[in-house]
């Protein structure tokens, strides 16, 4: 078997070779004809700098030459990052998305290029859909490759600071690409510091191009970023959803789509916990798979075309009622009206009971997604995996494309319950993903990061360790219902009841199928009791939500006009 590749290594070979060529398509004469239309075409001479790092920047096609996309340009670790021919363009999802560049772009000879304002480019991503797939997908794949680079945004800081760790995770759940440099064992992290004028106290820093954010909070970051950290308007909103994963787009985009003024508030990521899943295979009309990410940015996407504003990060903190308006109350003090109220806010990922977790977390080597971003600092290490449901299922699977081993430990005899038939098979399939059943992670081993995790046997009470640097836990999750502070009635274990599973005292008779115990507040998704635990019943019923939403309207208020 020597020199020749495991099923994982093909797998990887495979995926690796056809995201490479997406990465970089190469547009057709018909294709740049249609970006002239709406940009400008002009002679650029050999050297001559295109794009700066900047807040913003515009979309910039090849039509003759070569153009270098350069990280530190000039600088002490300048570094290729890509370089586009004809027919190639320089750009990635944070043009779209309003993301500061942080690159350099650079003629390398003298070249004719077509030069496109970001507005123009989302108008001819709505009205062309064979031009947009081509620059979606590849805008795409060339994120996810920054992030598994470590390109980007610079985050320099200890592994011991809880801020460190904050903006880390910010960073990963928005997939934002960066590069992580550690205080207490990176040598370049003192160089960077000096460079930038930055005293060790000053740390956790993030550095944007030529920017320099000493330990902002998150909503300073995502202003930073482009992101839009604050209600946009003092109106009373035709609806609100607070959560944006799968079931809250959803509702965004039909709710926006069909004349509601709508507002998305979401306190960490689009995406919500769909959103850091590495591949999703069961999601109708994705054969081949599609990662939360993708399916998150796509949707985001699709939900501004329609006017729906969404805004990140943005934390409700209670819930009440005035003069028959719904008011959701901000972690910042402000308030929002709103006619009707979806809430999608998800689950949040339980936790393992063990000494030293939180110290481990994050950056530490205890994770809660297995994103390229993971997947990068455990790249040829071997990993475990806690859980037996369909993210562990996915989170192995892609895991075993990087790492050298994947333990999955589960406390059932087996994944035939918990998981889809699908993913057991692809498990089933790797040779180095080793399925441990009946098995418990008792302790964490490592002082100043993970190195291994013992585990006990559930059928003879024996122990031994695993040699691995990471362990990633799936064990279920907990609803987001704590601020709603008792305005609508919660199951034994926290989650939202609709419709029938109301109880008889809270006028079940009279309430639509998604609705609260509070008429006019919807619940969609992973909150709502009862509710089938995948993204497609997430986004039906986000959907279905919207369709409600419209009845109660009907009755109760007037539906705002839009121009």
């Amino acid at each position: 078997m020597d020199g020749q590749e495991t099923p994982a290594q093909q797998l990887s070979s495979r995926i690796a070779l056809a995201e490479g060529s997406a990465a970089e398509p190469e547009l057709s004469a018909q294709q740049l004809d249609e970006l002239r239309r709406v940009g400008g075409e002009r002679t650029v001479a050999a050297g001559e700098v295109l794009i700066r790092p900047a807040p913003a920047y515009d979309f910039l096609a090849i039509v003759e030459g070569h153009v270098a996309v350069i990280d530190d340009w000039g600088g002490r670790r300048e570094r290729l990052v890509a370089e586009h021919g004809p027919g190639g363009f320089v750009g990635e999802i944070g043009l779209l998305a309003r993301q500061p560049f942080p690159f350099t772009a650079v003629a390398r000879e003298a070249s004719r290029v077509i030069e496109v304002p970001a507005d123009a480019l989302r108008r001819i991503i709505d009205e062309e859909p064979a031009l947009s797939d081509i620059i979606l997908r590849a805008f795409l794949l060339r994120r996810a490759k920054l992030i598994g680079q470590g390109l980007g945004l610079k985050v320099v800081g200890s592994r011991y600071s809880t801020d460190a760790r904050r903006l880390l995770e910010f960073l990963v759940r928005n997939g934002l690409p960066f590069g992580w440099l550690d205080v207490e064992r990176d040598s370049a992290a003192e160089i960077v510091l000096r460079d930038f004028n930055v005293a060790a106290d000053e740390t956790p820093v993030v550095i944007a191009g030529t920017m320099v954010l000493r330990n902002p909070s998150n909503g300073e970051l995502a202003k930073t970023l482009g992101f839009v950290p604050s209600v946009q308007s003092a109106d009373t909103f035709d609806l609100l959803v607070v959560g944006a994963g799968p079931a809250g787009l959803a509702a965004s985009v039909y709710g926006a789509s069909e004349g509601l003024t709508t507002l998305v508030i979401e306190n960490v990521a689009v995406g919500g916990q769909a959103g850091t899943s590495s591949r999703i295979e069961n999601y109708l009309g994705f054969p081949a798979g599609v990662s939360g990410r993708e399916l998150a940015v796509r949707a985001q996407l699709q939900a501004e075309k329609f006017d729906a504003q969404i805004t990140v990060p943005c934390e409700a903190v209670a819930l009440d009622q005035v003069d028959g308006v719904h008011r959701v109350r901000l972690s910042s003090g402000d308030d929002i009206l709103a006619r009707a109220v979806i809430i999608a806010t998800g689950a949040q990922y339980a936790r393992l009971s063990l000494e030293r977790l939180s110290e481990l977390e994050g950056v530490g080597g205890v994770y809660y997604a297995a994103t390229v971003a993971e997947a990068r600092m455990c790249a040829g290490e071997s990993v475990a995996i806690v859980g037996g449901g369909n993210s562990a299922g996915q989170a192995a699977v892609f895991l075993a494309r990087k790492c050298k081993r994947v333990y999955v430990c589960i406390r059932r005899p087996g994944l035939s319950e918990t998981m889809s038939r699908y993913l057991i098979h692809q498990i089933e399939c790797l040779d180095n993903i080793e399925v441990l059943p009946q098995t418990e992670v008792r302790r964490l081993l490592g002082e100043k990061g993970v190195t291994g995790v013992e585990v006990e046997s559930g059928v003879d009470g024996s122990r031994r360790t695993l040699d691995v640097c990471a362990l990633f836990i799936f064990i279920g999750a907990e609803p987001h219902t704590d601020w709603l502070c008792g305005q609508v009635a919660l199951d034994a274990h926290g989650f939202v009841l609709t419709g029938k599973d109301l109880p008889a005292g809270e006028n079940s008779a009279a309430r639509l199928p998604l609705e609260t115990s509070r008429a006019g507040i919807f619940a969609a998704g992973d909150v709502r009791s009862g509710s089938v635990k995948r993204v497609a019943s997430a986004v039906g019923e986000g959907s279905m939500a919207v369709r409600l939403v419209h009845d109660y309207l009907s009755r109760v208020a007037p539906v705002n006009p839009q121009g």
